[in-house]
């Protein structure tokens, strides 16, 4: 089977959203979550025949490499995209965050998101043209306030990308990320009163609009592709800009 995927975070936002668009593109579609429940009702809603399940927590090896191997029984054991969406947002002054969450921040963004690609790669390497879509974020620009160790995550997912992206090349695997500011899931919802800047920047994209960029990678990879017409525009100044003008932006941005 070519054109197949494997979502982790697949139960609900932007990977249920690229589920659906996926798997109405006529990709076969390996939807892995902790949540049983949603993910029951997403093979419902896609069927059998275009989607198959797994029940996968991706800082548990064994569970990831069990997923990943019930998929590729249905595939030929080919994976010609992974989309590494399972993400976890903390928000609010560094100090009053106790440090189990911020253990857990980094644990599922970094630590699951290498033990999936570990557990992926060989399948990767059995497919011709495969490719890896990482979730980084808009943070991953810049240190971000109230967003401390979330914002390091998704640093750490953008140097993963950028060096695996030049190691996987002789094994013709492409590696790219994506690169969101804030979107309206559930997880940024529950965040919303951590933080002032959820007010001041905007909440504006919705999980269908990042899933059209999944896609968007497929047609034409880019190694880091901003999303949203402000991010986009922004994104070329904020690599050449010095620090210091960045670090008053944000500052100001913050203390308003």
């Amino acid at each position: 089977m070519n054109n197949c995927i494997f979502i982790t975070g697949a139960a609900a936002g932007i990977g249920r959203e690229t589920a659906r668009l996926f798997a109405s593109k006529g990709w076969f579609v390996g939807a892995a979550d902790r949540d049983e429940a949603a993910l029951a009702s997403l093979e419902s809603e896609l069927g059998d025949d275009r989607c198959s399940t797994h029940i996968v927590d991706v800082v548990d090896e064994t569970s990831v490499r069990q997923g990943l191997a019930d998929f590729a029984s249905r595939t030929g054991g080919r994976l010609r995209l992974l989309h590494n969406n399972a993400g976890i947002l903390k928000v609010g002054p560094f100090e009053k965050i106790n440090l189990a969450a911020h253990r857990a921040v980094v644990e599922v963004n970094v630590i699951g998101l290498m033990t999936v690609l570990h557990g992926a790669f060989p399948y990767l390497k059995a497919t011709p043209g495969a490719q890896v879509v990482n979730m980084s974020s808009a943070s991953a620009a810049y240190g971000i306030p109230d967003f401390a160790s979330y914002s390091a995550s998704k640093h750490a997912v953008r140097a993963m990308t950028e060096a695996l992206d030049i190691e996987w090349e002789p094994h013709d695997i492409r590696v790219c990320d994506l690169m969101p500011p804030f979107v309206n899931t559930g997880m940024v919802q529950q965040n919303e009163q951590g933080s002032r800047l959820f007010e001041r920047l905007g909440v504006n994209l919705t999980p269908d609009v990042v899933a059209a960029q999944v896609w968007a990678q497929v047609e034409q990879p880019r190694l880091h592709r901003p999303v949203s017409m402000q991010f986009r525009a922004l994104w070329p100044i904020a690599k050449s800009a010095p620090t210091s003008l960045t670090r008053r932006v944000l500052r100001k941005l913050w203390r308003q």
